[in-house]
């Protein structure tokens, strides 16, 4: 493979001990377990510091979605894709309306699984299985993201042999991500998030001092784009791009607070006081990785022309291709920035692929096949799962490297996990909420998002109906029926039980 990309002896050397670093971070994990249980393996015996947290939700949270998809993104929108700065931000503002109050129910309850607040919470078996299901879809898609990514950005540097490096960046990393993530757990992860999240951070920021130098000032770039065919990119939104701002800001704010990754790392926090924190430091990330992946697709756009389709994800390899090849400073920069952004794909492919096998093991298997398990069993078969994912979502990966966008995935995910959001957002608070509505309405959600999303529809203009993403009209019924639904059987159960009054779950 040493043909494959412009990378010398020392860069390909410096790259095996980083990967090999993470091999050990998986070993040092494993005997870091205090014991043989879900909650060690997937939570950390609840242990996270400030630090360690912050971190981990970082480089999660920003991986190859942020690198590479809003750079691809930019490239082909223009400055309209500015509202990607936004909707991450909105992810942090949703995070308010549950997680604080979730954290604690967590630790006093023992949830290991976002499904464990909802059957607490319900009491319903059905509706548990059911988000469950949709959550594991939902992370099987972000997971197939991210090995996508993964192969992409070895194919950005490739060059004519790209479609060769894509395959070795698919199977190789997969490979060594599934092996660290399955002997260390979610502690492994987090130590290894610890490390990318600090280097993309800096990486980030010296990125952007040498593409001005590389290519000059984002005005120069902007001149460029205006003088070519690509001028329509830089018009100012029109009523229709308003309306999709508002929509992805909707749609990611709501589906990024619910990833189920995300949620077990508020379950994996030290204390409330610690998750508010690292949530107030969360809240100045994107105006530093996601504004200058935006920057970076500009760049591309101006000087890096004919990029179509799927091959637009491309744009962030590119142009660290061209920063490499300028000066010795940029060669070692791009090194260590590309090390540090396949290091974070795999932990955050990572994290969905340790997401999904606890809840398939746990909310499935063990409740539906198996309910007298042990917990050594469920790890176990945790474990093996993990590696049948990755085995199949990498085939996946492989077939469809020409037919999906980056972008196009992160939609389709969104539109099913906000449809979890009246479960979580209004369960956690509205003691009158029941599990018969918040099931209908979960249903008639995701029929009505996936109706949109595939159906042959005159009035569905790019996946979406009057700028709004199909998920959107899926979670205003949802809502509708469950908040709706709950009150009208409560008024029912007064008129019937006169005297009798409510009991919340919630304490």
């Amino acid at each position: 493979m040493s043909d494959l990309l412009p990378f010398g002896l020392g860069a390909w050397i410096f790259f095996g001990c980083y990967l090999a670093s993470l091999l050990l971070l998986g070993l040092l994990g494993r005997k870091a377990r205090k014991e043989d249980s879900m909650q060690d393996f997937y939570l950390a015996g609840r242990g996270f510091s400030f630090i360690v947290l912050f971190l981990t939700l970082y480089a999660t949270q920003y991986s190859g979605n942020t690198v590479f998809g809003v750079a691809g993104a930019t490239y082909r929108l223009g400055f309209s894709w500015l509202i990607s700065v936004h909707y991450m931000m909105a992810i942090i503002v949703f995070y308010q309306t549950f997680a604080f109050k979730l954290h604690a129910l967590a630790i006093k309850r023992n949830f290991v699984t976002p499904v464990d607040f909802i059957w607490d919470r319900f009491q319903s078996r059905g509706l548990a299985t059911l988000a469950s299901i949709v959550m594991i879809i939902a992370l099987s898609n972000y997971l197939l993201a991210q090995l996508m990514t993964m192969g992409r950005a070895m194919q950005g540097l490739a060059g004519p042999a790209g479609d060769i490096a894509y395959n070795y960046g698919v199977i190789g990393l997969a490979t060594i991500m599934v092996v660290y993530g399955t002997l260390g757990g979610i502690r492994a992860i987090a130590w290894t998030d610890v490390i990318q999240g600090a280097v993309l951070f800096l990486g980030f920021i010296l990125l952007m001092f040498l593409m001005i130098e590389e290519f000059g000032s984002i005005s120069l770039a902007t001149d460029m784009i205006s003088n070519s065919k690509n001028s329509n990119k830089l018009m100012s939104p029109d009523s229709l791009m308003l309306r999709e701002w508002l929509s992805y800001i909707l749609l990611v704010g709501m589906g990024g607070a619910l990833y189920p990754q995300a949620i077990q790392r508020i379950y994996s926090a030290r204390s409330t006081n610690t998750l508010k924190r690292s949530f107030a430091a969360m809240a100045f990330m994107p105006f530093i990785s996601v504004l200058i992946s935006i920057i970076v697709g500009i760049y591309a756009l101006a000087y890096i022309p004919g990029l179509e389709g799927a091959d637009s994800d491309q744009a962030f390899a590119s142009i660290l291709r061209i920063i490499q090849e300028s000066s010795l400073v940029g060669y070692g920069l791009v090194v260590i920035i590309f090390s540090a952004v396949l290091a974070a794909l795999m932990s955050t492919a990572d994290s969905a692929m340790l997401s999904i096998s606890s809840m398939f093991t746990k909310d499935i298997y063990s409740p539906h096949i198996k309910p007298r398990a042990k917990e050594s069993e469920l790890t176990l078969l945790g474990k093996r799962c993990s590696w049948v994912v990755v085995a199949m979502l990498s085939i996946l990966a492989i077939v469809l490297k020409e037919q999906t966008s980056l972008i196009s995935l992160l939609d389709r995910k969104f539109d099913l996990l906000i449809q979890i959001a009246p479960a979580f957002m209004l369960g956690i608070h509205f003691s009158q909420l029941k599990a018969g509505p918040v099931f209908l309405g979960l249903i008639s959600g995701l029929i009505i998002s996936l109706l949109l999303a595939f159906g042959e529809f005159s009035f569905v203009v790019d996946g979406k109906l009057w700028g709004f993403h199909p998920g959107f009209y899926g979670l205003i019924v949802n809502t509708l029926i469950a908040v709706l639904g709950s009150l009208w059987s409560s008024n029912s159960v007064k008129k019937r039980l006169p005297g009798e009054t409510h009991i919340s779950t919630i304490d």
